[in-house]
């Protein structure tokens, strides 16, 4: 195999979540199947992840409507479960792969990936993390405690925004050195070619006239739903042609949410699809749609809904928080966090202008290109070279 690259590792052990596990895999499928054309890529997955009671939002069914994995240089093996520690300690004995690459992102998972990179730490293998979440969603002071311990095997650590770069280096006393700001990468394996736009927005209860503007993913309390909701209220005053699409997970009561629309009396205008979108039907939301709203009360990461809205070259509108900003290419989409009549404003201008609206998506496509996976992939390789001493 020739690589595209001078020096550099020919087999990278990586951890965290495939298909048809839900987790962090579309993530975790887009980056192995980059590094796979440069290297040879073992991934150490899961066969089952964590109980149910650990999972606020309690269903874990798997989900296989992922596409097929097929990559000579991948293989992934799911061998990992959360009640056998065994399998722990195989994986980080026995798999090959001149570093370990771990993807860090949830507590309950903390046990496994401090046996599994400890195995690779004794075998003189250096081990390098992606954090996913800087902390806790839910700023928990005993995710705070796990990675501090958990980063004392870690050698180096990539982070997706520059904002995440500081907080690391910040809260856990990390060389600056040692972090690297690699973006999330777009979630392209979900865009569908050849889609009858009319047909599914029929099929969803929408008119061609109508102007959806979407809200999508897991419902969290940070995720600033009631924000979402409250200007969506002001939007309808001023363009009554516009619809609210809420998709995704409950992970909490949905009541006093119900309550807000109906006191707004706008309950007519909102299609609320509560139930985990399966990865083969994300498009059909992001299709029908004409703006994506991401606004977060809080954050310090970077949103996958972010890279999903951004492979569909969508008009997007998030809030000043954790690594949003930098998903957008003009500021005049960014709005300050729980400030509903800001976000009304801003959605009015744009549904009111279709060339607005055509401006933003022409800048989403210029992202999903700036963050492309290969580009991705090199920087990744790079980080690998400086662990391996290459």
């Amino acid at each position: 195999m020739q690589k595209p690259y001078i020096t550099g590792p020919d087999s990278i052990a990586m951890l965290g979540s495939m298909p048809p596990i839900r987790a962090l895999s579309s993530y975790c499928l887009e980056l192995a199947l980059a590094i796979a054309e440069i290297c040879n890529v073992e991934f150490i997955s899961f066969k089952k992840i964590y109980p149910a009671f650990l999972y606020p939002g309690k269903d874990l069914k798997d989900d296989y409507t992922f596409p097929t994995i097929r990559h000579h240089n991948l293989k992934v093996r799911q061998r990992l479960t959360w009640y056998n520690p065994v399998t722990w300690v195989v994986e980080g004995m026995f798999t090959k792969g001149e570093l370990l690459h771990a993807q860090w992102w949830s507590l309950p998972l903390s046990p496994i990936y401090i046996i599994t990179c400890l195995g690779f730490k004794l075998r003189r293998r250096p081990v390098v993390f992606t954090v996913h979440n800087i902390s806790s969603h839910e700023k928990t002071l005993f995710y705070y405690i796990i990675c501090r311990i958990l980063f004392k095997l870690g050698d180096h650590f990539i982070v997706h925004s520059a904002q995440n770069k500081a907080q690391l280096i910040k809260h856990y006393s990390i060389a600056p050195e040692r972090v690297t700001h690699i973006p999330h990468g777009p979630l392209d394996f979900q865009v569908q070619k050849n889609v009858d736009r009319d047909v599914i927005r029929n099929e969803m209860g929408f008119d061609a006239a109508e102007k959806v503007i979407l809200l999508f993913g897991a419902i969290r309390p940070y995720k600033g739903i009631d924000t979402a909701i409250k200007s969506f209220a002001s939007v309808l005053h001023e363009i009554p042609e516009a619809r609210l699409l809420i998709a995704g997970k409950l992970w909490e009561d949905w009541k006093p949410y119900k309550g807000l629309i109906e006191a707004l009396g706008i309950a007519g205008y909102v299609t609320a699809c509560l139930r985990y979108i399966p990865a083969g039907e994300v498009y059909k939301f992001f299709d029908v749609s004409d703006l994506v709203v991401v606004p977060y009360h809080h954050f310090d990461s970077q949103s996958g809904v972010g890279a999903t809205a951004i492979s569909f070259h969508k008009p997007m509108i998030v809030t000043n928080v954790g690594g949003l900003p930098e998903l957008v290419t003009d500021a005049r989409y960014v709005v300050a966090p729980k400030d509903p009549i800001a976000m009304a404003r801003v959605i009015c201008n744009c549904l009111r202008d279709p060339v607005q609206l055509a401006e933003m998506s022409a800048g989403a496509k210029a992202m999903a290109e700036k963050i492309a996976w290969p580009g991705i992939a090199k920087k990744t390789w790079s980080v690998y070279k400086i662990c391996l001493g290459s």
